[in-house]
C-alpha cells in the first residue's frame, strides 16, 4: 500500500501541512487535483494551508485511492473551531487563465528571475486571478486590487512582507499582459523593522554537540562557519569547496552574484570525515536519488537541537549566519568584508549587526553608573 505523510509546518508567515511521500507519479497527480494544494520550492514538498476542513479534505482524497495516511504528527496539533468570519473560498482556475499562467511563468524565467520569486509571483497572481472570477470581472483595476489586498491578504493576517510580494506579483503580471495601470497609488505597509536573533558562541556549541548525525553536523556547521542561507549551502558541488585557499565559491546566489566565504579550518575536518562517510558525487549534501537534500530536513534537526539544549530564542537556520556576523563584528572584523562574506549589496544591510553586537555596547557608558 502506497503511503503518505502529513506533517505540520510554517510558511510564508501560515501555518501549513505538508505533504510527504517517495517519489510517485500517481499519487502527485493526485495530489494536484486538489486546487487548494501548492508546490512549494523552497520545502521542496507540497503543502496546503493548515485549517479543519484541509485536513479533512486531505484524508478523504487520499483514502480514495485506498492509500495509507500517516497524521500523527497532526494530532498533536489541534485546530480549535472557529465561529469567526468564514474563510474566503476562491474558485479554481479556467483551463485558459491557467495556460496564461503557465506562459506568465516562461515569461518571468526569461527574465532571469530566482525560481523561488518566480513561484511566488505565479501563485500570488493564481490567487489574484481567481479572486477576480469570484467577484465576476476581468477588469483588474486598481479598485480590484485593493479589495483583494483587504480581503485575501489584511483579513486573513497575512504578513507585510507576503503583502507586498503579492503586489509586486500583479504588477510584473499586469506588464506581461501588456496593460497599463497606476499601482503607485496603493499604499505598501512598511515592513517591520525588527533586529534578527542572535545566539551566543556557547548557545552555537551546544546545539552542534546535540547533534549525532554526521550530515547533519556537517551542514549546520557550515551555515554558522561559513555564514551562508540554507539555499546557498544545498546549491555547493564539491568543486566550490577550495581547500587550499581556505575558501569556499558560492556561485548565482541571491541576485545573481558569485561570491567567496570563509572555509574553516576546524570545519575542514569535519567536512573531509562527512566525505568519506557519503561520497556525495555531484551536491555537496544530497537527499534521496542524488538530488540536493531538503532544507525541511535541515529546519527540523535544528529545531530538535534546539530544544534538547533548552535556548528560549527562536532559532531558524538564518540564525546560523546572523550569529556567524554579530561573532565576526565582535572580534573587530570590519563591517565591509562582514559585507562581502554574506553577499550583501549595500552596507546598509550589514550595519544591522551592530545593533546587535554585544562589543559595540559593552563600549557604552551607562549613565545610571555615575549617580
Amino acid at each position: 500500500m502506497k503511503s503518505i505523510t502529513l506533517l505540520p509546518n510554517s510558511h510564508k508567515g501560515l501555518k501549513i501541512i505538508m505533504i510527504h511521500f517517495p517519489f510517485d507519479e500517481e499519487i502527485k497527480n493526485h495530489i494536484k487535483l486538489l486546487p487548494e494544494v501548492k508546490w512549494s520550492q523552497t520545502l521542496k514538498s507540497f503543502y496546503t494551508k493548515d485549517s479543519i476542513s484541509n485536513r479533512n479534505l486531505l484524508y478523504k482524497h487520499i483514502r480514495l485511492k485506498h492509500w495509507f495516511v500517516d497524521y500523527n504528527k497532526l494530532k498533536k496539533q489541534v485546530i480549535p473551531s472557529s465561529k469567526t468570519t468564514a474563510k474566503l473560498v476562491l474558485p479554481v482556475l479556467s483551463k485558459n487563465l491557467g495556460l496564461e499562467l503557465s506562459n506568465f511563468k516562461r515569461w518571468l524565467q526569461q527574465k532571469r528571475l530566482s525560481d523561488n520569486t518566480v513561484n511566488t509571483y505565479v501563485e500570488v497572481t493564481a490567487f489574484f486571478l481567481r479572486y477576480a472570477i469570484l467577484k465576476k470581472t476581468e477588469n483588474y483595476s486598481v479598485k480590484l486590487i485593493e479589495q483583494f489586498n483587504y480581503d485575501f491578504i489584511f483579513k486573513e493576517n497575512k504578513s507585510v512582507s507576503y503583502q507586498n510580494q503579492c503586489i509586486n506579483g500583479i504588477k510584473k503580471f499586469l506588464l506581461f499582459r501588456g496593460v497599463e495601470i497606476e499601482l503607485s497609488n496603493i499604499k505598501r505597509p512598511k515592513k517591520e523593522k525588527q533586529l534578527p536573533s542572535v545566539l551566543s558562541v556557547d548557545e552555537v556549541k551546544a546545539i552542534f554537540n546535540n547533534i549525532t548525525n554526521l550530515k547533519h553536523k556537517t551542514l549546520l556547521s557550515l551555515l554558522y562557519s561559513a555564514g551562508l542561507r540554507i539555499g546557498e549551502a544545498l546549491n555547493l558541488k564539491i568543486d566550490n569547496i577550495d581547500s587550499k585557499r581556505m575558501l569556499i565559491h558560492i556561485k548565482q546566489a541571491k541576485g545573481k552574484k558569485d561570491r567567496y566565504t570563509l572555509l574553516s579550518h576546524s570545519f575542514l575536518k569535519l567536512l573531509r570525515a562527512y566525505y568519506l562517510a557519503y561520497k556525495p558525487k555531484d551536491f555537496l549534501f544530497e537527499g534521496q536519488n542524488g538530488k540536493k537534500y531538503s532544507n525541511a530536513s535541515a529546519q527540523a534537526v535544528l529545531k530538535k537541537s534546539v530544544q534538547n539544549t533548552k535556548i528560549n530564542k527562536k532559532v531558524t537556520l538564518h540564525t546560523l549566519r546572523h550569529s556567524f556576523a554579530t561573532h565576526l563584528l565582535e572580534n573587530g572584523t570590519d563591517i565591509r568584508y562582514i559585507q562581502e562574506l554574506l553577499g550583501h549589496s549595500s552596507p546598509k544591510t550589514t550595519m544591522i549587526y551592530t545593533h546587535v553586537s554585544q562589543t559595540s555596547l559593552k563600549n557604552i557608558k551607562n549613565p545610571f553608573d555615575e549617580l
